[in-house]
């Protein structure tokens, strides 16, 4: 997919309605001469614009007989918001990779479910071009009672692969994912290990323009992991945009070029690794002496 394509929703909360990148510009009109005149960067592959996500919360059981008739009868506590991510806004380009690191419930896999079209936006504007890859949970997608083949084909077509392309690629997927032995049995007698391997073997073999990991290099032994690394690596020469989320902060200041630390659903700070995981670190120090 070539065309920059946005997905908003109107909301009250917005003074402005939502405006996506024009896809033949990349950048919005400046008036300023020195930026106009700065030389040309890579296209812009995501932009969050004052993004913001609600869910609602219950505090009694919503689909009881009982409740549902004090919720028609207006006798019922209306239900409260709970807002993971609030006015988020910044720009990713394409060969970037970012790492997005944050302690729970700071917001980080909501921000990766919102790139990958599991859920939309309550506020503010949400650009994105190219091919998605997301990577966001240990056997997403997968039936326990399909084989490792079928959940590959299965994926991969989610993906955007077609058919021949799937049956080239299967070999490299199980050969990296070390499943060959086991292409024919059922996934729900896999470890969390294997359905991982499997996952990211798929994830990393269909040419995304984004690829979107959360957590999943924390399960495998360590010959895995460093396979994981290294296949990273390669997919960040060939300039794919990675958006990394991790609580190991090594891995993050290895991989990344550049990190995002969400608090309570906000940007604290966006920068080098280095000076921003230093900060990171801090803040977590004083939470555990606290």
């Amino acid at each position: 997919m070539s065309d920059l394509a946005a997905i908003s929703l109107p909301s009250a909360a917005l003074t402005t309605p939502p405006v996506a990148l024009d896809p033949e510009l990349d950048e919005p009109p400046t008036d300023d001469p020195a930026a106009a005149a700065a030389p040309s960067r890579e296209p812009l592959i995501v932009r969050f614009t004052e993004v913001g996500k609600t869910f609602r919360r219950f505090d009694f059981q919503p689909f009881l007989l009982r409740n549902l008739v004090m919720r028609l009868t207006g006798r019922s506590k209306p239900p409260r918001e709970f807002w993971p991510l609030r006015h988020l806004s910044f720009d990713i380009r394409r060969g970037e990779t970012v790492g997005i690191v944050g302690s729970n419930g700071s917001g980080k896999s909501t921000l990766l479910r919102l790139l990958a079209g599991a859920c939309y936006p309550t506020e503010g504007c949400i650009s994105v071009r190219g091919r998605i890859a997301p990577l966001l949970a240990l056997g997403a997608g997968f039936h326990p009672d399909m084989t490792g083949r079928e959940c590959v084909e299965v994926n991969g077509t989610a993906l955007g692969l077609s058919r021949t392309e799937i049956q080239d690629r299967m070999e490299d997927i199980l050969h990296f994912a070390e499943l060959s032995d086991f292409l024919d049995t059922p996934v729900r007698y896999y470890s969390s290990g294997m359905l991982a391997r499997l996952g990211f073997a798929v994830a990393v073999h269909t040419d995304p323009d984004l690829l979107l990991v959360d957590e999943v290099l924390s399960v495998g032994d360590y010959a895995f992991h460093q396979k994981c690394i290294a296949r990273i690596h390669e997919i960040q020469r060939s300039g794919t945009t990675i958006l990394f989320v991790s609580h190991s902060t090594s891995t993050v200041e290895e991989l990344c070029e550049r990190v995002l630390w969400l608090r309570d659903g906000r940007l604290v700070r966006d920068g080098a690794p280095k000076p921003v995981l230093a900060e990171y670190i801090h803040w977590q120090e004083g939470l555990v002496s606290a």
